[in-house]
């Protein structure tokens, strides 16, 4: 799951990330994000409300500079990945190391993500009404003239899950 990390997060886009955690585990899918705070961290304590599997992807080398340098958490992950390679390093480890990437909401580092995965022919999920690059990302490909086969949208966070899993059955 990727999205804002910090800035203007309302509650409402919190619950939603919240939700889809819970979504996420509630089908024994692993929920993996930047391991770092806002969004992401939502949807990690979200599928921990319900028992799921987290792994969090820090840009950190360590548990040391992921906790002081980044001040990110480190308690809410059954795994942490340290890619030591910074945040641009660390979104690719994250999207290549799922097999859908998830936005809610997200700014610039979302769309890096998005564009990521997009590339990568990864399924893309976009929880819509949430803001953002997620509200943003298919009116940019469509604008740059790029299909968006790949691409699922939903403004509901258990029907976004559904639709993607569908989806990767298919493959």
């Amino acid at each position: 799951m990727i999205g804002s990390a910090s800035g203007n997060i309302g509650s409402e886009v919190r619950l939603a990330a919240r939700e889809l955690g819970r979504a996420i585990a509630k089908n024994n899918l692993v929920l993996f994000s930047g391991a770092c705070l806002g969004l992401p961290l939502e949807a990690t304590l979200g599928a921990k409300e319900v028992g799921g599997n987290t792994v969090g992807v820090s840009p950190a080398i360590n548990l040391k500079e992921h906790i002081e340098e980044y001040k990110y958490p480190s308690d809410v992950f059954d795994s942490i990945i340290f890619t030591g390679s910074g945040y641009k390093g660390r979104n690719v480890t994250l999207v290549r190391s799922c097999d859908s990437v998830i936005s809610v909401q997200g700014m610039i580092g979302t769309l890096n993500e998005l564009t990521i995965a997009y590339d990568e022919k990864k399924i893309v999920g976009l929880l819509l009404g949430t803001g953002g690059a997620s509200d943003l990302f298919i009116e940019v490909l469509k604008k740059m003239g790029k299909p968006t086969d790949n691409v699922i949208s939903s403004d509901d966070p258990n029907s976004l899950i559904e639709k993607i899993i569908e989806a990767l059955d298919v493959l």
